[in-house]
């Protein structure tokens, strides 16, 4: 079995877990360790806000990734039910032996002689039956099928008798396009995206299973591009303009139409200038010219294609890898003709820092030196003037 760049948990059908968690250091490597990493790219992954999920929360609990994804919308399913489930009005049409509501006449019109004592009438219902309902439903019951923990079973039993007059969504997409945003559901927002991760909307593979238990697989590069991302907004300036990913560009045009999409993970803009950056998630050594640092020339072939669409062939650009014991700093830079530069920098996953950062967000962001707004040719070429 080859996973390639996946992690996560994979759950057979005879009920064997194998746990696939990311390997980021050759030496001190965990498991408790790498459960954690794994669930903070996770969080910001599904942009979950310091204030709905804090550190402390991750460290305390060590369990598979399942078990941990399937707590999480419990406690906040438990918040939900606590503050108030919301409920709705539904119109019901029946017959009964008293009036309620409104009468329907041409109902009540064609009743037979025999059955002149009932009713045809309308009238609403106050019942909770709404789309966000349904769907927690139907993800309670499949993680109170699923989990493994007796904390969380107890939980999910008892948020079941809660939920018992709420049908389960027999329309994921649909409830899920119905799902309400205004201010009345503002408590809602928190359990949505657990909602989404276990109803398998959100990763592209993901199985089920319907007695074992809870099978996620994520992305690692996309998780990683992902925490970058969410770590870059913090950062910039708020007038810097960010686009993840950025896909205005293509290659080339055939029949005066775009063909061959150019999508950068990060697009930077701040006036005239702009950063194109791109994340990959490889090991890099540092210390191996001969080998090219084990960089890939596919990879700075897609940058030299980035680097002239989107910067008209000059300016900044950056490949953004792990940091790890064998690439812990930035590596040259790497010089186009035309005033076209790459850099090659590591990110520090433990300590959320860009190694580097100063080369390529200088005059982006008050953490780092500000440069002259000037344009990215005359800057490059000023850079590699002092350097």
């Amino acid at each position: 079995m080859k996973l390639d760049n996946y992690v996560g948990v994979i759950c057979t059908p005879c009920g064997t877990t194998l746990e696939v968690l990311p390997k980021l250091h050759e030496l001190e490597d965990s498991v408790a360790g790498s459960r954690a990493l794994l669930r903070k790219l996770i969080q910001a992954s599904l942009n979950l806000s310091a204030r709905e999920v804090g550190q402390a929360a991750i460290e305390r609990f060590d369990a598979p990734l399942s078990e941990w994804v399937m707590r999480r919308f419990l406690d906040e399913l438990d918040t939900v039910v606590k503050r108030g489930l919301r409920f709705d009005y539904h119109r019901l049409e029946e017959e009964l032996p008293f009036v309620r509501g409104q009468l329907d006449l041409k109902a009540q019109l064609r009743q037979p002689p025999g059955k002149a004592h009932r009713f045809h009438v309308r009238h609403d219902v106050y019942l909770p039956d709404r789309a966000e309902n349904r769907l927690l439903r139907l993800a309670l019951e499949r993680v109170r099928v699923a989990t493994q923990d007796p904390d969380s079973w107890r939980l999910a039993q008892e948020l079941s008798m809660r939920l018992i007059e709420v049908p389960s969504s027999r329309h994921v997409p649909g409830d899920f396009r119905a799902w309400g945003s205004d201010r009345l559901m503002a408590h809602y927002r928190a359990v949505k995206p657990w909602c989404e991760l276990i109803l398998n909307r959100l990763m592209p593979l993901a199985v089920l299973g319907v007695h074992q238990g809870l099978s996620l697989l994520f992305p690692m590069e996309k998780l990683f591009e992902r925490h970058v991302a969410a770590w870059l907004r913090q950062h910039v300036l708020p007038e810097v303009g960010i686009r993840t990913p950025a896909a205005s560009e293509a290659l080339c045009l055939h029949l005066d139409r775009p063909m061959f999409r150019l999508e950068p993970d990060v697009l930077l803009r701040m006036g005239a200038v702009r950063r194109v950056l791109d994340m990959k998630w490889k090991r890099l050594d540092a210390g191996n010219r001969e080998q090219k640092y084990q960089l890939s020339q596919s990879d700075l072939y897609q940058m030299f294609a980035y680097g002239h669409k989107y910067l008209a062939g000059a300016g900044q650009m950056a490949l953004i890898y792990p940091r790890s014991a064998k690439f812990s700093q930035p590596l040259p830079p790497f010089d186009f003709n035309g005033g076209m530069r790459l850099h090659v920098l590591p990110f520090d996953l433990d300590r959320d820092e860009l190694v580097g950062a100063e080369r390529v967000l200088a005059g982006f962001s008050d953490r780092w030196s500000a440069v002259p707004k000037v344009d990215g040719a005359v800057l490059c070429a000023i850079e590699t003037k002092l350097s």
